[in-house]
């Protein structure tokens, strides 16, 4: 029998016999086919739809899925459905043929098997199924063939319509174009034209005839030789043909064209053909002329412009900068090269600085010109104030074609104006402050006094408990004088040689046990060679802890705190931008917060005394006008860099002090000292001061002279001049004040004894002027046991 072997068609045996599966498959290989088993229906489902075999043998009696299941199955499925399957039963399984076959089977073998018969039924279905597929796939092709001829045909018609519709365009195009179109044949020497020949050159179609001959008569003569010239180099070379050359029009005027050719070659490689376009550029050459002009006029002016200080720009409607003279460069760090043709507003401004450009073009097209002060920044990010003059610059026509700008750097005197002005303000506040301070004083010493006669006379515990509220509340009153005071004029303090590294090392101890672990906290300090400042350190600790807690509350949700110190080095030109700088060494504290900064048009308040952006009850706004009044004290001043979102820094600068001193202290006897009988000169115009100030003196064994004013007390010592012991004189009275009062007394006796009393700042300078004559001094409100530890001291100082 005779069985083809060289088919390789793939067939999935199924059968849960595995003997069967194994005869079957040996017969098929043999036979050249490639053959995949499966012993299950479901294993069977998903190796067909990944394999695609060609066939399918399947037994019908399987257990979980049988062969009617398995065959639904692979029907069900777009991807098996096509495949033919052939039952496999045995003769006495009672099978429903017609079931199997509407069920999509192709044909059914029974077992036992004959091996010829199942080889003759597999080849069948197999050539019927390559012929189905031959056949489908023929018809596929032939679906494609039509649809794509009915696409061509469509395509076709569409481009007839497309090119009949672009030659007319075309046609209108040519006359529109204001263009002569030309075709000269070499062979022939003939020159076809089309387009606007008569308009341009005034001649018809017929006086064009002679080919290139009649065109070189229309050639300028002295143009000849350049086009003759050119015609030759693109007749060799066989490239583009380009010249512009004058011709003669039929009423005699020459005008200037713009000739363009394009070469075409014949099958030899030989120029054939030129055709090209001729335009009349009579009208482009003459502004192009005056466009030069014009430039070299700018040029010329530019030279001269480069010459100021001043930025002069010039940018046209839209923004983009046309001109940028050197003085320009030398304001913003741009070369002219980096900003010609970009946007300025894009270069100078910051997006939060674009409210200041919004009404300049509204005024510009109004009155024609503006000027004003601009914030702008520069090439490095530095933000600059400029005084900016704009002027509209129209055409000859009128109308408006650039802007001409003019701006003057004013950085320098606004940072000045700013500083002198907030000077005088502080000044005013200042002076407010000291007479509020000294009213309160005066009105605080009685009552602190009187407290501490009240603690003696009255023993009991409730009263006692009474009078300690009253006394520390009357305190806190003090110190809160005491830094109006600070903020004022500074406060008299115990000035002494300092090294700043000590100091801040004690604020970083406080502030990481005291300030949330979500703050870091960083000291940049030199251990050597750090220069030494000349303050009182209680001062200047209320100072950094005054900025530190400013810098905590800035961070409610953690940051980083720095602190560090450096030398530094005050030269002219600083001095000349802050008002309080002079010449000279300092040492230079910061204090630099990462929080949420402090805005622009709040920065120069942010020193005035009660000024707060805290919540009510969280601040008293006295900290930072405090710092102030004490670094003022020190010579010193102080600066601020504060950028919202990102954080603010404090730069504290103190002038130095190569001197070092010992740190000696007095000691004391804290007993409070009682007099032997010494007479007392109590000077000051409060009723009430005179008053507890005696009864004080004279319970701790004194004798006591009051006097209300200067020239009350001039008297009383000349009477009783051998007896006073101390004079204690209020250096602000009406009619004769303090200072006065101890000149003249001073004359009277050379050798007197004088305690000076102020709580004002000022009065502590009046005091050093008088030298030697005040021996001591206290400041209001002062309590009694510092009155007579002073007396105590005077009195046995020889």
């Amino acid at each position: 029998m005779n069985f083809n072997k060289n088919e390789k068609s793939v067939i999935l045996i199924v059968d849960d016999t595995p003997i069967n599966l194994q005869v079957l498959f040996d017969f098929l290989e043999y036979y050249s086919f490639q053959v995949l088993v499966s012993e299950d229906g479901q294993s069977a489902v998903q190796m067909a739809e990944y394999a695609l075999p060609d066939l399918i043998l399947l037994d019908v009696l399987m257990p979980v899925i049988d062969g009617f299941e398995t065959c639904r199955l692979l029907k069900k499925n777009p991807a098996t459905q096509d495949i033919p399957i052939i039952f496999i039963t045995a003769m006495s399984d009672k099978v429903d043929k017609v079931k199997g076959l509407n069920l999509g089977a192709v044909d059914y073998i029974t077992k036992p098997l004959e091996y010829e018969e199942v080889l003759a039924r597999v080849n069948t279905h197999l050539r019927l199924r390559n012929l189905t597929k031959k056949l489908t796939e023929q018809n596929q092709r032939l679906e494609s063939e039509i649809l794509e001829r009915l696409r061509i045909e469509e395509k076709l018609r569409c481009h007839s319509d497309a090119l009949d519709e672009w030659n007319n365009r075309y046609q209108a195009l040519i006359q529109a174009s204001g263009q002569i179109l030309y075709d000269w044949h070499l062979h022939t020497n003939e020159i076809k034209y089309d387009g606007n020949v008569e308009r341009i050159l005034g001649y018809s179609m017929p006086e064009m005839f002679g080919g290139l001959n009649r065109w070189l008569e229309l050639v300028h003569p002295d143009d000849r030789s350049f086009f003759n010239k050119e015609i030759n180099r693109v007749l060799s070379t066989k490239e583009r043909f380009h010249l512009e050359f004058r011709v003669c029009r039929k009423d005699g005027t020459y005008i200037t064209v713009e000739n363009n050719g394009y070469i075409f070659l014949d099958s030899t490689g030989k120029v054939a053909r030129m055709a090209g376009f001729v335009i009349d550029i009579t009208e482009q050459q003459a502004a192009l002329r005056q466009h030069k002009d014009a430039e070299q006029k700018i040029r010329e002016q530019a030279a001269l412009l480069n010459i100021t200080t001043d930025a002069i720009i010039v940018q046209n409607l839209i923004n983009q900068i046309q001109f940028w003279n050197k003085g320009a460069e030398h304001l913003y760090g741009w070369m002219a090269e980096e900003v010609v043709g970009k946007n300025a507003n894009q270069l100078f401004y910051q997006k939060q600085s674009f409210w200041q450009l919004k009404n300049i073009q509204e005024t510009l097209v109004e009155s024609g010109s503006w000027q004003g002060e601009l914030y702008q920044v520069t090439k490095q990010g530095k933000e600059i104030i400029v005084a900016s003059r704009w002027t509209l610059v129209n055409d000859d026509q009128g109308q408006a074609k650039s802007i001409l700008i003019v701006n003057s750097d004013i950085t320098e005197k606004k940072q000045l104006e700013a500083q002198f002005l907030r000077a005088q303000r502080m000044e005013s506040l200042g002076t407010l402050a000291s007479g509020i301070a000294h009213d309160l004083n005066n009105a605080l010493t009685p009552m602190m006094m009187t407290v501490q006669l009240l603690e003696a006379k009255l023993p009991d515990e409730n009263s006692q408990k009474w009078l300690t509220i009253m006394e520390t509340n009357i305190k806190r009153a003090a110190d809160l004088v005491k830094q109006v005071l600070w903020f004022s004029r500074g406060s008299v303090g115990n000035f002494k040689t300092l090294q700043v590294r000590n100091s801040i090392l004690e604020i970083e101890n406080i502030v990481k046990q005291t300030f949330s672990r979500a703050i870091e906290i960083h000291i940049d300090v030199p251990q050597k060679n750090l220069w030494n400042v000349f303050g009182d350190a209680t001062q200047l600790h209320q100072v950094l802890m005054n900025l530190c807690i400013n810098a905590r509350d800035a961070m409610p949700h953690g940051g980083i705190l720095k602190i560090s110190a450096k030398n530094f080095w005050v030269d002219s030109h600083y001095a000349r931008m802050n008002i309080d700088a002079k010449v000279g060494s300092y040492v230079m504290i910061t204090v630099r917060d990462t929080g949420t900064g402090i805005k622009r048009e709040i920065v120069d308040r942010i020193f005035e005394p009660f000024f707060t952006t805290k919540e009510v009850g969280k601040g008293t706004g006295l900290g930072l006008s405090t710092v102030l009044g004490i670094i003022k004290s020190h010579s010193g001043f102080v600066n601020v860099v504060s950028e919202v979102g990102k954080g603010t820094e404090f730069q504290v600068c103190l002038p130095v002090t190569q001197t070092i001193e010992a740190d000696g202290k007095l000691a004391i006897d804290q007993n409070l000292p009682a007099g032997h009988g010494e007479l007392i000169l109590v000077v000051d115009d409060e009723a009430s001061i005179r008053e507890v100030t005696q009864t004080w003196l004279e319970q701790n064994a004194y004798k006591v002279l009051v006097a209300s004013d200067g020239i009350d007390a001039i008297a009383l010592y000349t009477k009783h001049q051998q007896e006073i012991s101390v004079v204690l004189v209020d250096m602000m009275m009406p009619c004769m004040d303090g200072p006065t009062t101890i000149n003249v007394l001073k004359k009277i006796n050379p050798d007197i004894k004088i305690i000076g009393v102020s709580g004002l700042a000022f009065n502590h300078e009046m005091i050093k002027n008088l030298g030697n004559s005040v021996k001591t001094l206290l400041s209001k409100p002062y309590t009694s046991s510092d009155l007579l530890i002073n007396l105590q001291m005077l009195i046995s100082t020889k």
